[in-house]
Parts: structure tokens; sequence; C-alpha cells
């Protein structure tokens, strides 16, 4: 089908990882959008964390998992980083819908290790 696997941005794709932090947001915000978990989980750490209102995962496999319950309630990420603070191979995230702590691995490429997502429903709940 056209419009699947892995995308292309410029010189990087979903395979290929992130070489900064908002290429990381932008290719999570696609692996969310096309609902491509293993694409999705690949940008975490082995040991991150996922939260998303109340929900929290640890870890690939269930990070997928929520990944799905997510999508079954149709909930999205959109990419909208407003502030990096980048120190050495760590940086934090402050966008739009989320606040992210990421990390440059050893190969060069940026990963998640937590990942707190505002979801609409929670700000409606939390009012």
């Amino acid at each position: 089908m056209a419009g699947f696997g892995p995308r292309a941005y410029g010189r990087v794709s979903m395979r290929s990882g992130a070489r900064t932090p908002e290429e990381l947001e932008t290719l999570f915000e696609d692996a969310f959008v096309v609902r491509d978990r293993m694409a999705l989980v690949a940008l975490f750490e082995d040991a991150a964390v996922l939260g998303a209102g109340r929900l929290e995962a640890q870890g690939g496999e269930a990070i997928a998992s929520l990944a799905g319950e997510l999508w079954e309630r149709e909930l999205t990420y959109l990419a909208d980083p407003h502030r990096v603070v980048q120190a050495g191979s760590s940086a934090l995230v402050l966008a739009a819908h989320g606040i992210n702590v990421v990390h440059r691995g050893g190969d060069g490429t940026w990963r998640y290790l937590i990942s707190l997502l505002t979801l609409e429903s929670d700000s409606k709940e939390n009012r």
C-alpha cells in the first residue's frame, strides 16, 4: 500500500532513527499516525516509560500495548516541540502535548527515555 512503511524526511527515515530531538518528535508523530507499533517502540530505549494521562507503560511490549489502547480510543500525537534544552547526550523536549526526556545513544540516534503525553480527554477529566 502506498504511504506505509519507512518514510523519508530529508535523508532520515523511521528505520535510520533521529539525528536530533526534533526529528525524534517527527518520527514519533509519524509512527503514531500510521499506527506502526514496531516503528514506535524502536524510538524508545529498552527500559523507557510512556505515560498518557493516567496510563503508564515501561518497556517495548508495554509501550506497544499502550499505543494500541490509545489508537483504539482514536487518540494520536502531533509533534509540536516548543523548546528543546540539550545537555550533552540528553535533552528535555517541551511540546504542546507532552514533556519528553530523550537520549542520544552510542549509535548517534536519539531515543525516548521518558515520554509523558497530555491527551485532550485528560484536560477535561482533570477540570
